[in-house]
């Protein structure tokens, strides 16, 4: 059965987008047995939304979504390197030098060249 491009509307925006016959095709290859909802542009936007990710599967990714919503905590440290305060996304253990990430982003530039 040859498929051809469908119009759809958006839910979210209202727009209509078409269903073209080559993303039918993808669709069906990977088993997907519904229409797609949403315009190319409110997928994207509801994507980044979501933290990138879709089309996936490979290489592990996302994990624990348990704490995806969740913001980090964040603790209060004094550099090292320039005695600035700054914020860091661990708990410092005290045993180790805590740099902000100007002075840490310059030490790993220093060190590996990257």
């Amino acid at each position: 059965m040859a498929l051809s491009d469908k119009t759809l509307v958006c839910v979210e925006c209202g727009g209509e987008f078409i269903f073209t016959a080559g993303e039918q095709e993808f669709f069906n290859a990977r088993g997907f047995s519904n229409e797609p909802k949403r315009c190319r542009s409110c997928r994207a936007v509801r994507r980044s939304e979501q933290g990138g990710g879709g089309g996936g599967g490979g290489g592990g990714g996302g994990g624990g979504g348990m704490y995806q919503d969740a913001p980090r905590e964040m603790y209060p440290i004094v550099c090292a390197e320039c005695g600035t305060d700054a914020m860091v996304p661990f708990r410092p253990r005290g045993d180790r030098p805590v740099y902000c990430s100007d002075c840490f982003g310059k030490m790993r530039t220093e060190t590996t060249g990257f």
